[in-house]
């Protein structure tokens, strides 16, 4: 794909401030008096100094890979720079359906993530003001309470249902399928209630598979996502393919309701969806929040080697905030590598699955 003149100067521009935040991020971790404790001590085992050697987003190679059950068990606020200690914080986490989960300690990193994200939102569908409906995991994950920071951040109220995504799990890893789906239409329930409740919800975060069963519940009711007051809706998930998305815009949702993919995760926020465009033929692509977050497509042989654009890797994440750094990190998933969009002037991914390797040990979609 040939750039325009000013996409370059775009991509230029932004390569530029991925470099600054790079160094501004690196400086802070690993200073002596405010940085993350967990940084400071494992800058003792390299052979290189970050606080002199990394001066560009490039540098950041110096640095093994992020391992990821360095995550898991305390104290959760080693990854934190000393600099946030005297703050509220909270503690986020992800996975634990077997042994001690992984988490994050967190101040303000969700809040700036939505915030962020609550710009790419049309208000002709997302009504500044009006209340939105969270149809998804709950409990001590990020999710719930970002988007509920969202809501408030547009000036409405947030309204949750109650779903724990651990117990789905072990639900369907006994095999009690049966069971899996008296909790999804527990969960369905939870939310039918809210939006009969005359709540004035327009706005909503859902899983393709409650979003699914939600609107196949309202069909049999003789209603649907429109009529129950929705106008906007973010969803995200490795079952948000493009055969979803194209049932989701021709004959599950209707012309009438906006819908935009999302990717994101609990280390990285959130990477948004390309501008729908008739025709891409419903492909997704995916642009990580630079410059506070990076993903590239790497080799599956060779992390440190990005793929060319349009050829298949695996997706490797960088985060780069005030508090949480993280030089490389390979998700479980996989796609292509994408150039940079006018809307998003730095290289994206699409066509997001589980990693070929682990997709037969990862359950997904669970709810």
């Amino acid at each position: 794909m040939t750039q325009t003149a000013d996409l370059q100067a775009q991509v230029a521009e932004a390569k530029k401030q991925l470099d600054a935040q790079t160094v501004e991020i690196v400086q802070l971790h690993f200073d002596p008096e405010h940085g993350a404790p967990f940084w400071l001590e494992k800058a003792k085992t390299y052979d290189f100094d970050p606080l002199k050697d990394v001066n560009c987003f490039e540098d950041l190679r110096q640095f093994p890979l992020f391992e990821d059950d360095w995550l898991r068990g305390g104290p959760v606020d080693r990854f934190l720079p000393k600099k946030w200690h005297d703050k509220a914080k909270f503690a986020f986490e992800t996975g634990g359906t077997t042994g001690v989960p992984k988490s994050r300690c967190v101040v303000d990193d969700f809040r700036i993530d939505y915030e962020q994200f609550s710009e790419t939102l049309p208000d002709e569908y997302f009504p500044r003001g009006s209340n939105w409906l969270m149809l998804g995991p709950s409990g001590p994950r990020r999710l719930r309470l970002a988007v509920e920071h969202l809501c408030q951040y547009r000036g409405g109220i947030c309204f949750c249902i109650d779903l724990d995504p651990r117990w789905v799990v072990k639900l369907l890893k006994a095999g009690k399928v049966d069971e899996a789906k008296a909790y999804s239409n527990h969960c369905i329930d939870q939310a039918m209630t809210i939006l009969g409740a005359g709540h004035n919800i327009k706005g909503m975060f859902a899983t393709p598979k409650l979003l699914e069963a939600l609107a196949m519940r309202l069909i049999e009711e003789n209603s649907n996502i429109a009529e129950a007051g929705i106008t906007g809706i973010f969803a995200g998930g490795t079952e948000f393919t493009p055969q979803w998305y194209r049932f989701c815009k021709e004959e599950l949702l209707g012309p009438d309701v906006y819908i935009t993919p999302t990717y994101g995760n609990t280390l990285m926020g959130l990477a948004c969806g390309k501008p729908f465009d008739p025709a891409d033929n419903f492909k997704i692509t995916y642009y990580a929040p630079q410059p506070r977050a990076v993903v590239e497509v790497v080799d599956f042989d060779d992390h440190t080697k990005v793929v060319k654009v349009d050829e298949t890797g695996r997706v490797k994440l960088y985060t780069l905030t005030q508090e949480l750094f993280i030089p490389g990190f390979l998700e479980r998933d996989e796609g292509e590598r994408e150039a940079p969009h006018e809307k998003y002037p730095w290289e994206g991914v699409s066509g997001v699955r589980p990693f070929h390797v682990l997709a037969k040990t990862t359950t997904v979609g669970v709810y």
